[in-house]
């Protein structure tokens, strides 16, 4: 979540298939791309839809018994299944998956629909609406519930995708839950933190018509300053985007639940986390000193900070993987 509105910023290939008909099926790839360690493969997986394949990586340990099994959803924007966009490239989600494999725990992580290899599953920019990623991801449960190498499945979301995560994980096959870096207040107020800093007369319309999106109403006016934000194409999805209050639905979770959240988190800052945590009983924090956005250690300095993110072979902050292996087991 670079900047939350960076999801909006692309163009979406026409489909006319409507998201309640969409018919799903999944196919496991079994051709071995290659091991990460000696006993551990790593496979590609695809998520068949009626407007395309959404393609993903499957690591698994190569051992006999039943292990459990996460499923990584990305953050926002032009984000893959390994953490990277075009204007960053720091392999956390893939660090993280093959950091969890090497303790016994599978994992399956993808690319969203109309991102990277899972390009051909875009819709219609008009037509997109942020339930399609919420079903995408009840869908890759629906199946890997059925998968009797895995022994529980575990959603694990990360910034925008805690989100995602979070409502999917309602799902009974879902055991438990894990928020990285997911806010606690609804993505509008998250908009406007981020205008804050435009001239008076920009924020202004920009708060005026974020206001309006979030009552459902949509907004024909639209300056060129703000028109690559607000263009009215993509305002339906903003609209389905913004009604959803991430500390209302983690109170919906009657499972295990882990909060995640770097002090040195410069898109997202601790009390998001406090907040999350105080929405539902079952929950507990770990604030992780020293990690950033992007799972990676890094000094308080800003431009220092920034720069992991394009560090692809940095390697993510010590003890992550140890924290959500402990709450896995």
């Amino acid at each position: 979540m670079l900047l939350i509105f960076q999801l909006i910023s692309f163009e979406f290939k026409k489909r006319n298939e409507r998201l309640r008909k969409m018919k799903i099926t999944i196919l496991v790839l079994l051709i071995c791309t290659g091991n990460l360690r000696a006993q551990t493969s790593e496979k590609p997986i695809t998520l068949r839809t009626e407007t395309g394949k959404i393609q993903g990586t499957l690591l698994h340990p190569d051992i006999s018994k039943k292990v459990p099994l996460v499923l990584i959803i990305a953050g926002s924007g032009p984000t893959d299944r390994n953490g990277n966009g075009p204007l960053m490239l720091n392999n956390s989600l893939k660090m993280l998956a093959e950091g969890l494999v090497e303790k016994g725990i599978a994992s399956v992580r993808y690319d969203k629909r109309g991102i990277g290899e899972s390009a051909e599953a875009v819709l219609k920019e008009s037509d997109l609406r942020f339930e399609h990623y919420i079903e995408d991801a009840r869908s890759w449960i629906d199946t890997l519930k059925t998968d009797k190498r895995f022994s529980e499945i575990i959603v694990l979301g990360h910034s925008q995708g805690a989100l995602i995560g979070m409502i999917t994980a309602r799902e009974k096959a879902v055991k438990k839950f894990i928020s990285i870096a997911g806010i606690s207040v609804m993505a509008g107020t998250v908009l406007q933190w981020q205008l804050a800093r435009q001239p008076s007369i920009i924020f202004n319309e920009a708060k005026s018509i974020i206001e309006s999106l979030e009552k459902g109403e949509l907004e024909e006016q639209v300056s060129k300053e703000l028109y690559p934000i607000f263009r009215p194409s993509v305002q339906p999805y903003m609209i389905s985007w913004f009604k959803y209050e991430p500390q209302k639905e983690l109170a919906k979770l009657n499972k295990p639940i882990l909060v995640i959240q770097g002090n040195r988190d410069i898109q997202v800052d601790t009390s998001q986390a406090e907040k999350l945590v105080k929405s539902n009983k079952f929950a507990e924090k770990q604030i992780i000193e020293g990690m950033n956005h992007v799972l990676k250690d890094t000094e308080a300095d800003w431009q220092k900070n920034m720069e992991t993110y394009r560090k692809p072979d940095l390697p993510l902050k010590e003890g992550l993987i140890g924290v959500i292996v402990n709450f896995i087991e």
